[in-house]
């Protein structure tokens, strides 16, 4: 019998009790005797202990912590956690999600939450570098926080910021649910020799080239397969009277971004992939290939045949620059479109009109490989998640990134993929983005976006202002490398 059972019945056998010896009382009639009297006294005493129970009863409940049964290979910490070891717990946590991209994160964590009583207490900011870099050197930095550049991460390591992941998390689980190029990314020079730097907890695919399928279908026009496919698709529409491609790099004070990715793109398919490595994130300085070399001259000329050649870009070479990248799509679906193809990160599709519909009103397909032997590589960016106060229930946050679980609603309301092996593809919310992420796990290679590897004086600096003048015709190619070069921080 349980406490309770046993409390409630200890309690009505003293009632019983009291109630007999009244009746059986020669004063019964008159005045209760003093030992009913002081029987009946007892009874607010039990009815509090009755509610005290109840409440621990209903308290032990509420604390059936749990973590998902397909959970393995977990650290010390996450197992103490999803026993409710650290039940009321506050972990903090810094990065660059605001807006829809906050509610969609915040969502994504709470069943772990309320799994495990571990408050996530997460703060999004659009001015994450500044007050990042603030916090770190100030002594005030948060448990965790998600860099969406890896190359800002980097500097932190190497000064002894960060907390080395591998130092509990288990290995055999790393290297299960992710792969090497991920856990190759995470690994980053510190004060004594390389550490895992963080873990990595989503990407977005950046090798997409959106266009107006309603419209595409109903002119005739063909998904091209190669990129000598797309150069003929070009021309055709340049021929039927249209620019064939949207274009903008605009961004504030972010502007010349959009070119760096195709800078990558172009690098992935027309060079090696120890030459991009080596490009966008050498270990050492000897290893370094500068922006000088002929294969980075080589990817901007590629770039710049298709941008600049005449009618390919809506409004030319002149309004590449003034054009924010949110708006260069949306053209696309004028009626009739004004241009046709864009190439873009998956996220793209929040600046599309409202109303359309993924797979009728738009569709996208590969950027093509240049070179066949490069194969088909998928440029990728993403957030690596780094550890910063060495906790027990920050470690066990931490494992639970790992996870593809800690995804699941966010693949589900769109925006973001998984780059662990357990994710599920029925989780994808739509086909595009299942199809997406197919073609990312399928790819002869991923690599991830280069200037967000850089240092961030290149990376964020003058890699972005040095494509920009160049595309803007303020200086001319040579000069342009030259002064992204200059940028690079002496080691």
């Amino acid at each position: 019998m349980s406490k309770k059972n046993m409390l409630v019945l200890s309690v009505m056998l003293l009632l019983l009790a009291a109630f007999m010896a009244a009746c059986t009382s020669p004063a019964a009639t008159t005045e209760a005797p003093p030992a009913a009297t002081e029987e009946m006294t007892e009874e607010p005493a039990a009815t509090e202990e009755m509610a005290a129970t109840e409440e621990m009863a209903a308290t032990e409940e509420m604390m059936d912590y749990h973590c998902p049964a397909e959970f393995e290979l977990m650290s010390a910490e996450l197992e103490a956690a999803c026993n409710g070891e650290y039940a009321g717990m506050v972990v903090t946590m810094t990065g660059p999600f605001t807006d829809e991209d906050e509610v969609k994160f915040n969502e994504s964590v709470k069943a772990f939450e309320e799994g495990t009583g571990i408050d996530i207490q997460y703060t999004g900011t659009k001015e994450f570098e500044t007050i990042i870099t603030a916090a770190v050197q100030g002594g005030s930095a948060p448990d965790v926080v998600d860099f969406p550049q890896p190359g800002l991460l980097r500097g932190f390591a190497a000064e002894g910021y960060v907390v080395d992941v591998s130092t509990f998390l288990d290995p055999a689980w790393l290297e299960k649910n992710y792969n090497s190029g991920w856990r190759d990314m995470a690994q980053m020079p510190g004060p004594d020799g390389d550490i895992t730097a963080g873990i990595w907890g989503r990407y977005n695919g950046k090798s997409e080239v959106w266009y107006p399928k309603a419209a595409f279908d109903a002119a005739g026009y063909t998904v091209p397969t190669t990129w000598d496919e797309m150069i003929a698709l070009s021309d055709q529409i340049v021929a039927d009277g249209d620019s064939p491609w949207c274009v903008g790099i605009e961004s504030g004070a972010a502007t010349g971004w959009p070119a760096t990715d195709w800078m990558e793109e172009i690098m992935l398919r027309t060079t090696s992939l120890e030459n991009y490595d080596n490009w966008s994130f050498p270990q050492t300085p000897e290893d370094r290939l500068p922006f000088t070399s002929p294969e980075v001259k080589n990817a901007a000329q590629v770039m710049s045949d298709l941008w600049f050649k005449d009618n390919y870009v809506l409004g030319g070479r002149a309004a590449i620059a003034d054009t924010f990248f949110g708006d260069a799509p949306v053209p696309m679906f004028d009626d009739p479109p004004k241009c046709w193809l864009h190439k873009q990160g998956n996220f793209i599709t929040s600046f599309f009109p409202e109303g359309l519909e993924a797979g009728v009103d738009y569709d996208w397909f590969y950027l093509p490989a240049i070179d066949e032997q490069y194969g088909s590589p998928f440029l990728v960016a993403g957030d690596i998640y780094a550890m910063f106060n060495d906790r027990p229930e920050v470690r066990a946050v931490v494992d639970f990134f790992t996870r593809g679980e800690s995804l699941r609603t966010w693949l589900a309301t769109g925006g973001a993929f998984s780059p662990h092996n357990d994710f599920d593809t029925a989780w994808y919310g739509t086909d595009i983005e299942r199809q997406i992420a197919e073609q990312v796990a399928n790819s002869s290679s991923v690599r991830f976006d280069g200037s967000d590897l850089m240092p961030a004086a290149v990376g964020q600096g003058s890699f972005w202002k040095g494509m920009t003048d160049y595309v803007s015709g303020t200086i001319d190619l040579d000069t342009a490398l030259q002064e992204i070069d200059a940028a690079w921080p002496a080691e």
